[in-house]
């Protein structure tokens, strides 16, 4: 069966408008589960593969209306199921150092980052989404699969799991302190 010029040029449309989508969300969404998770290259993987999902649907999922809170649904649930799996050998990077061609972060970039790892993934996928991304509680819940209840309850308690962990003063530098003082 020979392909019709038409399909090759609907075919060649729908690729550039995914490139454009893909160029548009593709690093936001990276630091967004990366938020979520806290490993870099953990983050990078799961949005790759959301996004090789989402092309897989794309028809559909534009027919629908915007691809993007489908394509960070996913990327998040890989992330955290990976995260999981992960966790050890987060801990051992931890114990033997970072890479050497990692950037320096600062103190309270760790702390933070630190603190949100010591939530719950759900509590954490909340915060990222609502606080990070300025979802509202309504598409949060939507895209997390919870109650818009259980969303503010989840809200509410990383909130103060966070407040306890970062107003130690230990855990930010002179500067930082006084950026935030």
């Amino acid at each position: 069966m020979t392909r019709r010029p038409e399909d090759a040029s609907a075919e060649a449309g729908r690729a550039a408008e995914f490139d454009a989508f893909y160029a548009a969300t593709a690093k936001r969404l990276v630091a967004t589960v990366y938020a979520m998770t806290g490993d870099l290259a953990e983050a990078e993987d799961a949005v790759q593969e959301a996004y090789v999902r989402a092309w897989q649907r794309w028809e559909r999922l534009t027919r629908e209306g915007d691809p993007l809170p489908w394509v960070r649904t996913v990327a998040s649930r890989l992330a955290i199921s990976t995260w999981r799996r992960t966790r050890n050998r987060l801990r051992a990077q931890l114990r033997h150092g970072a890479a050497a061609d990692v950037p320096e972060l600062s103190a309270d970039r760790v702390a933070l980052v630190e603190a949100l790892r010591e939530l719950a993934p759900q509590q954490r996928q909340v915060v990222v989404l609502h606080h990070l991304l300025d979802l509202p509680v309504e598409q949060v819940a939507r895209e997390t699969g919870a109650s818009n209840g259980a969303v503010r309850t989840r809200l509410s308690r990383a909130r103060k799991a966070l407040g306890e962990r970062l107003t130690d003063t230990t855990a930010f530098t002179a500067e930082g302190a006084a950026r935030h003082g």
